[in-house]
């Protein structure tokens, strides 16, 4: 006997309506704006490139950069060193500088003697003889301190006629500018017996006479402070003509001012 197999679900509308599946998976893509997609799409490519691109960029200014740094700490090394020779060349010049001044400045405190004492021969008063000249040592003001005239002092001694005279005589030389006015001071002044003229004897007729007595003196005082520098026009009144020519040769070359 023959059996029949009817399939009723094909005639179901549920599975009617139901497409057809094929080989193959079905994608369902979207249809609407795509905008949104390709930005992402371009920012997710784009920035790893940005970063890469300015990681090299900074990378490249770095190299640069530390090229600038070594040759500036070379720059700076080599200023250095020029520094360090200026400032050598400098104590050395200030050195020779210093010397020049000391070796100027006692120059210019010298006093011919020839000055001195031609200005003695034209203050001395004709009552007045000087017996010795001497220079005095410079005396410090305390122990261990420079003296403040180096130069030193004159001692003078000598006769005088009377008391007026050895005073006339301290006045005049309280005028020259060689001394200090304010030291000069007559240290003694005492009556003595004149010293009787060599090769004059007593009368034959046995009478003594007696010379007057004159004033036996000590006149001390100091050396000025005065530069030779300032005294040019003194000394030139005094013949130290050639002192006069070294110091305005100075003068001349900026050593000593004018």
């Amino acid at each position: 006997m023959y059996s029949l197999d009817v399939n009723f679900l094909k005639d179901r509308p549920a599975y009617q309506n139901k497409p057809e599946r094929k080989g193959g998976i079905a994608l369902n893509l979207p249809t609407g704006n795509m905008t949104p997609v390709y930005v992402g799409v371009a920012l997710g490519v784009g920035l790893p490139v940005l970063l890469g691109v300015g990681w090299w960029f900074l990378q490249g200014k770095i190299v640069e950069l530390e090229g600038k740094i070594a040759q500036l700490d070379q720059e700076s090394k080599r200023l250095d060193t020029e520094i360090g020779n200026i400032n050598k060349i400098k104590a050395e010049t200030n050195a020779i500088k210093g010397e020049t001044q000391a070796l100027v400045t006692v120059f210019d405190q010298i006093r011919p003697w020839s000055a001195m004492l031609q200005d003695l021969r034209d203050r001395i008063p004709v009552a007045v003889q000087i017996k010795s000249i001497k220079q005095t040592p410079p005396i410090a003001v305390a122990a261990g301190q420079p003296a403040n005239n180096p130069a030193g002092g004159l001692e003078i001694t000598g006769l005088a006629r009377s008391f007026n005279d050895v005073n006339d005589f301290l006045l005049s030389l309280q005028q020259s500018q060689f001394l200090k006015s304010t030291e000069s001071r007559i240290v003694t002044a005492t009556l003595v017996d004149a010293p009787l003229t060599p090769g004059v004897g007593q009368p034959p007729n046995g009478v003594i006479i007696k010379p007057p007595k004159v004033v036996e003196y000590t006149i001390q005082s100091s050396m000025s402070n005065i530069p030779a520098s300032e005294l040019i026009r003194e000394l030139e009144k005094k013949g130290t003509v050639g002192l006069v020519t070294r110091i305005r040769s100075m003068q001349q070359i900026g050593v000593i001012p004018k």
